[in-house]
């Protein structure tokens, strides 16, 4: 479809007014469940084909996730398009003041290969609760996703969401036109791509982009503290896509004192849960293989391997692999992961961790598994990033009530639940004031006592005001 052409509909589609009522967000919202429940064999095929992933694990990361959102957001829509009243200061009488939520309009939407379908529902699910609507534009790393809701969306959705397939030419195509919001999840420097087209119109921007996600480990001196951090970690790496994803854990931080058993206890851990192809998905591409592959080039970092490190480049599998101490410095501890290669750095003791972080990039999540209340204040008084958590590791992305999102290089802007209802809205500020009252005191001539009265209206000293207006206060 020629991108001109669905921008044109697109525009003409909104400013329709369709979009604005409640009845079409909920029956929009209500079609998305029935993709998911109807076609969850296809979701399944579509995403064992581009990342080898199993079903169980396709409905706890996407399908399951992705439903449990809708849920929430037709529980909660007519809530969220209400107005909210807001106070309004006496000296305004008589007055009111409320916040209405407008859709921004027409909505560009950017989804990532890693989840591709629930990364293309997440952001979709606030784009149209808020009214808006959607050109979405899936990744071309993940075809047979892309093919799933290019020929889906359509049959369940009306013409308010539209679906663009194709690589980086179409998405170029895409940034020329403008737009009154751009949805991006991804690199970031693609995520400097799309800010710099946006800039041309002044489109405003969400950024998801991942970033380095780090763990800091306090807990292997209690029996099953070791237990519920190695399965958590272990989980949290080798579980979702071959660590496929952006919020995974992309490194350890654990005292020297421990990291042997560390290791001991995450090389068992694999040998039980993740040997098995079948439990472990293969790498989505051959570029993100090769990407992996080359972290281990660098000899230092192929020195540090302590477990696993075993490539096929016919399947894209990658065996799930362990590094001790690989060089700070290397590609492997400055790039995103996204794959299932899990560096162990050792610290003499595990408050130096925080010093660690600071110094580098904000992640987009800090996990710290610590039952000391003292180092998780540390944690989060003198960390930054876009979330932190305790004692598990990717959970917050499924809980509605927390903002999901990054800061600095980990991206900006938070969706999930209400925040992506409040993503793609504009807080439209509301204030009535009838004929009633009026203060003179505003407008010229000017004179000290009018300079007086203000000074007490900003102060909202009333007493001081009606001592004014009554002559017994100059």
């Amino acid at each position: 479809m020629e991108v001109k052409r669905v921008v044109k509909e697109a525009r003409e589609a909104f400013e329709s007014g369709v979009t604005r009522t409640f009845s079409w967000r909920s029956s929009q919202l209500r079609a998305l469940k029935a993709i998911l429940l109807d076609k969850e064999a296809d979701i399944f095929k579509a995403l064992k084909l581009d990342l080898g992933k199993h079903r169980i694990e396709a409905y706890r990361d996407e399908v399951g996730l992705v439903i449990k959102s809708v849920d929430h957001a037709l529980k909660n829509l007519k809530k969220w398009m209400a107005p909210k009243k807001v106070d309004v200061p006496l000296v305004c009488f008589p007055a009111t003041g409320e916040i209405v939520a407008e859709p921004l309009g027409v909505v560009l939407i950017f989804s990532s290969w890693n989840f591709p379908i629930g990364l293309s529902f997440e952001p979709l699910i606030g784009a149209i609760s808020a009214g808006n609507v959607v050109v979405l534009k899936p990744s071309e790393l993940a075809p047979s996703s892309s093919t799933f809701l290019a020929t889906n969306l359509p049959k369940y959705l009306d013409n308010s969401v539209k679906v663009v397939e194709g690589d980086s030419h179409i998405g170029e195509q895409l940034l020329e036109h403008k737009w009154d919001k751009i949805f991006f999840t991804g690199s970031s420097r693609v995520g400097r791509i799309i800010m710099t087209a946006a800039a041309k119109h002044l489109t405003p921007v969400t950024l998801e982009l991942g970033g380095k996600c780090p763990a800091i480990i306090d807990t292997l001196s209690r029996a099953r503290d070791i237990e519920v951090t190695i399965n958590r970690v272990a989980g949290a790496k080798w579980g979702p896509c071959s660590g496929q994803a952006c919020i995974a854990i992309d490194y350890l931080l654990v005292e020297e004192q421990f990291a042997p058993l560390l290791v001991d206890l995450l090389k068992a851990k694999i040998k039980k849960s993740y040997k098995d192809p079948e439990n472990t998905a293969r790498i989505a591409h051959k570029q993100q293989f090769q990407r992996l592959s080359n972290f281990l080039n660098d000899s230092a970092v192929a020195a540090s391997v302590v477990y696993g490190g075993s490539f096929n480049a016919e399947s894209l599998l990658i065996e799930p692999t362990i590094l001790l101490n690989p060089p700070l410095d290397s590609e492997i501890m400055r790039e995103e992961i996204f794959g299932p290669l899990l560096p162990v750095i050792t610290l003499k003791k595990i408050e130096d961790s925080i010093e660690f972080l600071k110094v580098r990039p904000k992640p987009l999540v800090i996990y710290a598994f610590t039952v000391d209340e003292k180092l998780k204040r540390r944690v989060i008084e003198e960390t930054s990033s876009g979330s932190i958590t305790f004692n598990d590791a990717i959970l917050q992305f499924a809980v509605d009530s927390l903002p999901f999102g990054g800061t600095g290089e980990s991206g900006f802007g938070k969706y999930h639940g209400k925040f992506s209802f409040d993503q793609f809205s504009h807080g439209k500020a509301i204030l009535r004031r009838s004929f009633l009252i009026e203060l003179s005191c505003r407008y010229p001539p000017w004179n000290e006592w009018k300079l007086q009265f203000i000074r007490y209206i900003y102060s909202f000293y009333y007493i001081g005001m009606l001592l004014m207006i009554l002559g017994l206060k100059r």
